[in-house]
């Protein structure tokens, strides 16, 4: 008979630095909050250089990180990582492998990269106390599709990488602005081989019909209205749903994971696609979905009993201090969600912890140094913290209260 439990959830945790040596108690409180409960789950948003090796694949936003983060996420009590984001690739297929020989040898619960498509798309699992839980993790992009794991194929072997959740950016048009672009790229002499050449290394998209063109790699569509869409693969979507079904037809408690940088311009907003999805796999049979990807929060839904976080920020936020484009201070202020689940796996409460990754002092003032590591929001900063969340979250049907700097969702 399994007992109660408990699950808290972070932000994303782009970790650079070694934290084990810090004795500041702002941080030991972080540590007895995530360490008081059964499972701590974190996004490792960076790659590891480890024995393998590897080379830097990305420009100015490249990550990586040595093997000594993850005794420093492990002592501040983490012990499960969705391991699919942008980051897991910066070094190529060896980044992947050092990754996960150091994430198990570390001995999370951990899942999002593989050997392969199918080592890379398997829920892994791991007992805590006496509930079985199993972790299923993905990337929706954009990246390049050599970033994905594949199996091997006749002429083609098999590529360590990432568990992609598959999807395609299209751009709605009216008929007037859509027939001034085919008649631009006519007049530019495009032809399909010149738009091959210039999408490699990736294959050119696939088009159905003469309502569509792909203009330089972008598919842009005949409509009667102008708009953007994500639109999710039906086969890569069904194939992640039945890897939950089937973990959950086991009596296993299946945490589901989505990265993506797919953001509306309101980058707090939740996209359409993304609340689809998430309900799309709590019908299919989890029990707790969370995602990351835009560095601020978003909405928290209750869908079926089950909690649905749509962005819960950062929570560690090692980044370059002339990157201005995180100086909003929303890209700062997030929460530690704690979910309590009755032995049933029924979700009971979700007590929610604000924090200011880097501290109050940095957040007032651009000038003072950023801190390595979240700190316990108080007083009004908790307060403006939460009641955002609560605002945001509303309108999902969600009721968020608050008392002494500390949120609550009740069923």
């Amino acid at each position: 008979m399994s007992a109660p439990f408990s699950i808290a959830v972070t932000g994303q945790s782009l970790i650079r630095h070694d934290l084990r040596a810090i004795g500041d108690p702002r941080l030991a409180e972080i540590a007895e909050i995530l360490k008081a409960s059964d499972v701590a789950f974190t996004n490792l948003e960076t790659t590891i250089y480890g024995r393998h090796g590897g080379w830097p694949l990305k420009g100015s936003y490249f990550g990586a990180a040595a093997p000594d983060v993850l005794a420093a996420l492990k002592e501040l009590g983490f012990n499960s990582l969705a391991l699919a984001n942008n980051h897991a690739f910066d070094l190529g297929p060896p980044g992947i492998l050092s990754t996960l020989e150091e994430v198990a040898a570390h001995n999370f619960l951990h899942a999002g990269i593989g050997h392969n498509k199918h080592h890379a798309s398997t829920a892994q699992k791991m007992t805590f106390g006496s509930r079985n839980v199993a972790l299923i993790a993905m990337d929706a992009g954009p990246g390049p599709s050599f970033m994905y794991a594949e199996d091997a194929t006749e002429g083609r072997i098999a590529r360590p990488g990432i568990n992609s959740l598959k999807v395609s950016r299209v751009f709605d048009l009216e008929a007037g602005t859509f027939d001034l672009l085919r008649s631009i790229q006519e007049r530019l002499l495009s032809s399909p081989l010149e738009r091959a050449n210039y999408a490699q290394p990736e294959d050119p998209p696939d088009l159905h019909g003469q309502d569509e063109i792909d203009f330089y790699g972008t598919v842009f569509c005949r409509s009667d209205e102008t708009a953007r869409r994500i639109v999710v693969d039906r086969h890569s979507a069904s194939a992640h749903l039945s890897a939950i079904a089937e973990e959950a037809g086991r009596d296993t408690f299946v945490i589901v994971y989505l990265h993506h940088h797919h953001w509306e311009p309101n980058w707090q907003q939740v996209p359409a696609w993304v609340r689809e999805f998430a309900h799309d796999c709590v019908n299919a049979g989890a029990g707790l979905f969370v995602s990351h990807g835009a560095p601020v929060l978003q909405a928290v839904e209750i869908y079926r009993n089950t909690p649905i976080f749509y962005g819960l920020g950062n929570f560690l936020f090692h980044t370059e201090k002339d990157e201005q484009e995180w100086s909003p201070p929303e890209v700062w202020r997030s929460v530690i969600a704690t979910c309590n689940f009755e032995s049933s796996g029924r979700l009971e409460n979700i007590r929610l912890r604000p924090i200011v990754i880097g501290g109050t002092e940095a957040l007032s003032n651009p000038a003072h140094d950023r801190l390595p590591f979240p700190v316990l929001a108080g007083g009004r900063m908790a307060a403006d913290i939460l009641d955002d969340l609560a605002d945001r979250s509303a309108g999902f049907g969600t009721v968020l209260s608050r008392e002494n700097d500390i949120g609550r969702i009740a069923l």
